[in-house]
């Protein structure tokens, strides 16, 4: 029997990575292997080598990386070993063993002044140091293979691990009323729908090395975001809109963050779901 091809998961216990196993699967047209980053912290790059010589992967997805967006201010060394470094790395290494690269990018690389969204062929241009280590992320995977596809996204949640849809439930539960941000815009990304996509792609026949965006469809605030789970829901908690200069943070946060993903659909076929339908998945699935 002809074997598999085989495809190596790295933070396979953060958001993305959890998705990719529940969906793991639908695609037994593969073999897949998860690595949290206690198995593998991708900064050790000994350790790297020598996954790579143990399994032989044909391709790799890398979702491990520093997401700590405030403390990464404090902690830029370390969030630019993970971010760029260890990315150059894992980059460097698929093409000495001819392994397919998909590495995870954010709309922080953008600083969020544009008033279309971000297609991309614009120029990044981040404010925070998160935003910068994922800017340095992309370069070193280009620069050290050509051929890796960088996928950049938004808002990312999921009924695993900690983000604003989870934090948003357990504050409704808890609270008779929160503020949320009103003035910073951009488009919400199932994680479960980017794994998919993410598959999608290395089913597709061809191979398009590059950089693509990937949300869901709809343009919303933080706060529209909060409506709709309280809506959905029925939480009786009030929600009150309030100005990024009253939610003061560590680090910058882009105010527009709209990706324009029509080059992700046109080249691998991709559909995008909008974002309310994938909310309500997702809300279903946290029950």
């Amino acid at each position: 029997m002809a074997k598999k091809p085989m495809i190596l998961v790295t933070g396979a216990n953060g958001q993305l990575g959890k998705e990719l196993k529940q969906l793991s699967p639908s695609f037994p047209q593969f073999d897949f292997i998860f690595l949290s980053r206690e198995d593998l912290p991708i900064h050790h790059f000994e350790m790297v080598r020598h996954y790579f010589k143990t399994y032989q992967p044909d391709y790799l997805i890398n979702c491990a990386a520093y997401t700590a967006v405030d403390r990464a201010e404090q902690e830029k060394e370390l969030a630019f070993q993970v971010n760029a470094e260890a990315v150059g790395v894992l980059a460097a290494v698929c093409k000495e063993n001819n392994c397919r690269f998909i590495h995870i990018s954010s709309d922080y690389v953008f600083d969020g002044t544009a008033t279309t969204p971000y297609k991309e062929i614009f120029l990044p241009h981040p404010t925070s140091v998160y935003g910068a280590s994922k800017l340095e992320g992309e370069k070193q995977a280009l620069q050290l293979n050509p051929d890796s596809i960088i996928i950049r996204t938004s808002w990312v949640y999921s009924e695993f691990g900690k983000n604003f849809v989870r934090t948003m439930v357990k504050l409704m539960q808890e609270k008779a009323e929160i503020n949320v941000v009103n003035d910073q815009l951009g488009s919400p990304t199932y994680a479960a729908d980017l794994a998919e996509a993410i598959l999608q792609i290395f089913s597709f026949r061809q191979w398009h090395s590059g950089i693509y965006n990937f949300s869901n469809k709809g343009i919303i605030s933080w706060y529209d975001f909060a409506v709709a789970i309280k809506e959905l829901t029925g939480s009786n908690c009030k929600v009150n809109p309030i100005s990024t200069s009253e939610y003061p943070t560590l680090a910058k946060r882009p105010a527009y963050s709209v990706l324009d993903n029509s080059k992700i659909q046109q080249v691998f076929g991709i559909q995008l779901k909008d974002w309310r339908e994938s909310l309500e998945t997702c809300l279903i699935r946290l029950k």
